[in-house]
């Protein structure tokens, strides 16, 4: 599986993107056919004084692709939240596929 992860507006360090990883690494026990994921880090510029955090995540499965969205004051919690909405994603659309 193809991994890339990207930061926007600021450096990553090496703990976040170890998180990330190890967790994108657990897609594939949900799913066996994943062909690669993005993930984006993002600060959110908005006219606030603390900039939010947002993770996307998609991923790319064949003839499908996942898409998750999320912010908060942190990027774990961010990414974390994202990853649990992609997972019960791909376990809907799994069981959809597999009862027809």
């Amino acid at each position: 599986m193809n991994v890339k992860i990207q930061t926007v507006h600021f450096d990553a360090d090496s703990k976040l993107i170890e998180h990330v990883n190890a967790k994108i690494e657990k897609l594939k026990t949900f799913h066996d056919k994943i062909i690669g994921a993005e993930v984006y880090l993002k600060l959110d510029n908005n006219s606030h004084q603390v900039r939010d955090k947002v993770a996307e995540i998609k991923v790319h499965v064949p003839k499908h692709s996942y898409f998750v969205k999320h912010q908060s004051k942190n990027f774990e919690e961010s990414f974390d939240v994202a990853f649990s909405s992609l997972v019960n994603q791909v376990k809907r659309q799994k069981e959809k596929h597999l009862t027809h």
